[in-house]
Parts: structure tokens; sequence; C-alpha cells
């Protein structure tokens, strides 16, 4: 395999209580500035026209289409819900305009690709004992100035799932994320209950087969970091983060990763793929 871990155990030993871990300083600002910077080129080539998909995890039932089902093989563009006007019109530059580009930046640009598949991404999922771990989407996430959308509580797990389930997310923040501008919040051992409900897509769309619980959100803990910072998320973690309501955006790359070896992947998952996605290694 030629990959080892990366964890320390008092690492493996947080993660395991709290069900994520914050790991300072993953990657350089250099490194982080050229995924920015190579985001901004594709924006630059994005034509707005050509899409009006929005992405919304209060409403994502009803504003699914097959532009959004046919972005877990493509880089796809997804506006935020109230970047537009009444007119149809988007009320600012694209640029401050897109919630998210999806799913697979991972596979298809060859920035994202380096640093998704990167030895110290496998490395991390070899301390976690994943023997076939695949890369299964990936979402470049801008929280824009003023408009950025709220994500409602969720796991991870309820949309990427495996039997037995086996989804981790990657949180990579691309720039300064603070209470202010919508940082993650998260309530620590949440994932030791378990998944609560899936995210279905079957002939009727996509669906959650569960209402969604109540939760307290005095139980729920905010997850401020520093550019280069990554947090790795159980999948069974609840975890939101709120409207981002200030004049600073909160750029982040997320990943989420499956086992494959000893893992079925359900077919009723949001994502049906065509073609099998690539192990980052195989143990």
């Amino acid at each position: 395999m030629g990959i080892t871990g990366n964890l320390s155990k008092e690492q493996l030993s947080s993660f395991n209580s709290n069900g994520f871990l914050v790991i300072e300083s993953f990657y350089t600002l250099e490194e982080i500035l050229e995924m920015r910077s190579r985001m901004v080129e594709l924006l630059d080539g994005f034509d707005a026209s050509s899409s009006a998909s929005i992405f919304s995890t209060k409403n994502q039932q009803k504003l699914t289409d097959d532009y959004f089902f046919e972005s877990a093989e493509k880089v796809s563009f997804f506006f935020e819900e109230k970047a537009f006007g009444d007119d149809g019109r988007l009320r600012q530059p694209k640029e401050l305009s897109i919630n998210k580009v999806g799913h697979a930046l991972h596979e298809i640009d060859p920035i994202f690709k380096k640093f998704s598949s990167s030895e110290k991404i496998s490395s991390i999922f070899c301390s976690l004992g994943y023997k076939r771990p695949v890369v299964m989407q990936s979402m470049y996430i801008f929280k824009q100035p003023g408009i950025g959308g709220e994500v409602v509580p969720h796991q991870d797990n309820s949309f990427l799932y495996t039997e037995p389930p086996s989804c981790t997310g990657l949180w990579l923040a691309l720039e300064d994320a603070t209470i202010i501008n919508g940082c993650l919040w998260a309530i620590p051992g949440s994932h030791k209950n378990g998944l609560v409900r899936r995210f279905i897509r079957d002939d009727n769309g996509v669906h959650f087969d569960q209402c969604s619980p109540f939760y307290d959100q005095k139980e729920f803990v905010p997850l401020e970091v520093k550019a280069g910072t990554l947090i790795i998320i159980h999948g069974d973690l609840i975890h939101q983060s709120f409207e981002n309501k200030s004049t600073t955006s909160r750029h982040a790359l997320s990943l989420h990763v499956v086992d494959t070896d000893g893992y079925k992947w359900e077919k009723n998952n949001w994502i049906q793929r065509k073609t099998a996605p690539e192990p980052l290694y195989v143990a």
C-alpha cells in the first residue's frame, strides 16, 4: 500500500470521543491560495446564463433537478437561494452568488485532484482503518457574504450511505471560519447515537425517510478555525452552520469518503454513478 497513518493515539481518541477532530495548518496558505486561485479561473469560465440550479439544505427535495443528479461526475455550479431577484436575474455578480461547486472536483480538476488525493489525505484514512477508501463527492463551498445559506443540522451518512455506514467528511477551511461568517457547529459525541435518517433517491426524486428530529441549540459548540485547518467529521456527527450575514465570505473545501472493502454502496443514495470511482489506495 505504501501509506501509513498520520494520526496520533491522542488524536484518534479525541475523534472517537467527540466525533470530530481539528487539525491546524493541515495545508499551507500557499496551497490554500492555489485552490482558491483555481476556483477563480473556474468561475471565470462559467456561463451563469447556462444554469440556474439552486442548492438548499432546507428545500432540496423541491429544488433537485437533473443538473444536480448529473453533478456527481461533473464540475457543476449551484447558486444561493437568495441570489436571484423577483425578476429572475442575479442580484449581484456570479462570483458572489454561487453557493457551491461540486461534486467531482476531486476527479476532474487537476488542482483539486492533487490536494484531494494527497498522501496526507490518504494517511488519515489509513489511521481510521479504511482498506479501500473512495472520495464520493467534493464541494467547494463559498458561504457568500450577506446571502450565504444556512446548512441545517445533519449527518453525512444520511446522504452517502454504505452498509455498514462508513462515511467520513473532511472540511478544509480555505478562509478563516468564525461565528460571524458561518463556521461549523457540532454536538460533541452525537455520533455515538447512530444514524437518525437517510436521504433517499427513488422514482419520485429525493426525500428523507424520516422527519428531522429536534436539536437543542445549546448542545452545539462552534468550530472556529483558521485558513488551512482541516476538520475530520464522523459520518454520524450532528453538525450545522448558520447563515452568513457578515461582509466576509467563508470558503471551504469539503470531501466525503467511504470505504469500499466490505462495505456496500446503497443504490438508493442520491449519487448513482455510471463509472466506479478510483480508490485513494488499496490496503
